[in-house]
């Protein structure tokens, strides 16, 4: 018990003791005096405020939500189709595309960021929300292909000739039948997806431009411009994210349980 413990604040105390920081009232990134004799006029929400009144942070905040949103979107469509087709019994070398689709997810993120930069560079793709929305789709569509894919595993393929033989066509069978079965899993890819974008600031450092700036960007670029404990509280926001994000994952993974 101890020794797990020991392993519990080993890996929780660095993001834990963000939370408290984030609401001092000095420009610091250290305990005063005042927070640690628990005096209430050294907290303050002054630099959640600061991130609220902020152009740069509200533009990152923005652009973070729409590519994000975009290139879930496009991740799940993708990964979902990709994910009927491998749980095919006639696919050939399934395993071999299988390995080839969750390659993005194996690879070093600044090998396939490089990678993308001189691919999309030559379609005029770089410093575009576009190009951003493609990349981070790359990145996502894995996520989405092994949690549907072991979604599909337990589905019982008898339902389709089912709903062939009463009248039914593919795609609203797809529609009506499989995709109640298998939300649980498409939603759990899609929350993977979102969350790779919304954390991935590598790819951005490569591809993004001044206007495609993202929260980890802007935090990246305050951490190298000005230390600011406004990235605190940037921080904590994102762990509160971090919380609801395994909360939902959590839900859906019971839900699929019981169904």
């Amino acid at each position: 018990m101890a020794f797990c413990a020991a392993v519990f604040v080993f890996l929780i105390a660095p993001i834990v003791v963000i939370v408290p920081l984030s609401f001092n009232v000095q420009p610091y990134f250290t305990f005063t005096e005042g927070m640690l004799r628990l005096d209430p006029s050294a907290y303050s929400l002054r630099w959640y405020r600061t991130v609220v009144g902020d152009p740069e942070w509200v533009r990152a905040l923005f652009n973070s939500l729409f590519i994000g949103l975009s290139a879930t979107a496009l991740a799940t469509a993708l990964g979902t189709l990709a994910a009927l087709g491998l749980t095919h019994p006639a696919l050939p070398g399934r395993s071999a595309i299988m390995g080839l689709l969750i390659s993005p997810m194996i690879t070093p993120v600044i090998i396939s960021a490089a990678g993308m930069f001189f691919f999309y560079s030559n379609l005029g793709l770089t410093q575009t929300h576009l190009g951003l929305i493609l990349a981070h789709a790359t990145l996502g569509t894995p996520f989405v292909v092994i949690t549907v894919t072991a979604t599909l595993s337990g589905f019982d393929t008898n339902l389709y000739r089912a709903a062939a033989s009463l009248g039914a066509g593919p795609l609203r069978t797809f529609r009506r039948v499989v995709l109640p079965l298998i939300a649980p899993g498409v939603i759990s890819g899609a929350l993977f997806a979102f969350a790779t974008s919304f954390d991935e600031v590598v790819t951005v450092l490569f591809m993004g431009g001044l206007e495609q700036r993202t929260v980890p960007r802007q935090m990246w670029t305050g951490i190298r411009e000005q230390i600011s404990p406004a990235i605190l509280a940037v921080a904590t926001l994102l762990i509160v994210f971090s919380l609801l994000f395994m909360l939902s994952v959590e839900w859906l993974r019971r839900r699929a349980r019981a169904d």
